[in-house]
């Protein structure tokens, strides 16, 4: 996988926002943290107003993102928010000068769709990382949001976290993958699902049915997602549901039912999701995962 490269201060940084809309005010503080780190902004339309949920009509998103990814200027690109409508513009994206000149793609939730199929056809790393939509007056000091900060810097990952009774103990180590369940489970069948042999996986997810986490969980055990992993990662499964006649497992229990008969390392709680505890994640590059009593997980 080829690294975009680190970011030196002064770089130019795009804000775009490919998915549901955002609040005006929402994406001029998150932008002027980034510009607060001692980088150059620049500013989409898409920040500004909105098409029903969406932030704005699908010809005018896939657009300005393209013109972003062509940008040879804009060293990353960190998107506004998340919510719905990546998959409605992937297959009309153009990577060919973006492949040539490479730049981080920085975002999750819906933006997963974008990360898996950017590692399956241009072969480049990619931040799993919180958004614009996410920095506020409360936050923008703390360790999960200064990890996208750090990432973008070069600092290589190397986060130590709490052990889980649901824990399987090992050490693996592969390319990292992954982001929210359900964007997973809706790529399965489609060209922009990766080899996920020797990968290490991590999952998050927010507002599901339990039962709907077990069909997800299913959906990438039949289709072979789960057979040949290094590791497993179960970051936050936040704002859960369940039916009148409740599901009998926990979210964390049906999740480690589902992997049971593998023999990799599996860990849970680890901070990543629709959560405040949410670190950046360099998709593509090779990291050490051990669960013992110390965890950690590692960039090589």
């Amino acid at each position: 996988m080829k690294s975009p490269g680190n970011l030196e201060k002064g770089a130019m940084i795009g804000i775009t926002c490919p998915a549901s809309k955002i609040e005006a005010e929402a994406a001029e503080y998150g932008s002027s943290v980034i510009q607060s780190w001692g980088f150059k902004i620049k500013m989409g339309d898409t920040l500004k107003g909105h098409f029903h949920n969406f932030s704005a009509r699908d010809e005018q998103r896939r657009t300005e993102l393209q013109e972003m990814l062509d940008d040879k200027n804009i060293r990353a690109i960190v998107f506004g928010r998340g919510g719905y409508g990546m998959l409605r513009i992937l297959d009309q994206l153009d990577f060919s000068i973006f492949e040539k000149y490479p730049k981080w793609l920085c975002g999750y939730s819906d933006i997963t769709a974008l990360h898996l199929h950017v590692l399956k056809h241009c072969g480049i790393q990619t931040l799993h990382a919180v958004m614009v939509g996410g920095m506020t007056a409360q936050n923008v000091g703390d360790e999960y949001v200064l990890s996208l900060k750090n990432a973008l810097l070069g600092k290589k990952t190397d986060y130590h976290f709490d052990r889980h009774t649901l824990n399987r103990a090992g050490e693996g180590a592969g390319q990292l993958i992954g982001g929210n369940l359900c964007l997973l489970a809706a790529l399965c069948g489609s060209d922009s699902v990766p080899d996920m042999t020797n990968k290490i996986l991590f999952i998050e997810d927010v507002g599901e049915y339990k039962y709907g986490i077990d069909r997800m969980m299913m959906t990438l055990k039949r289709a072979g997602w789960l057979d040949q992993l290094s590791g497993l990662i179960v970051g936050g499964f936040t704002n859960n549901k369940d039916t009148e006649e409740p599901f009998g497992q926990s979210v964390y229990e049906l999740i480690f039912n589902t992997v049971k008969k593998y023999h990799y390392p599996i860990a849970f709680g680890f901070p990543v999701g629709h959560q405040k505890e949410n670190l950046a994640l360099k998709e593509g590059a090779v990291h050490r995962l051990v669960v013992r009593n110390t965890c950690y997980l590692k960039e090589v």
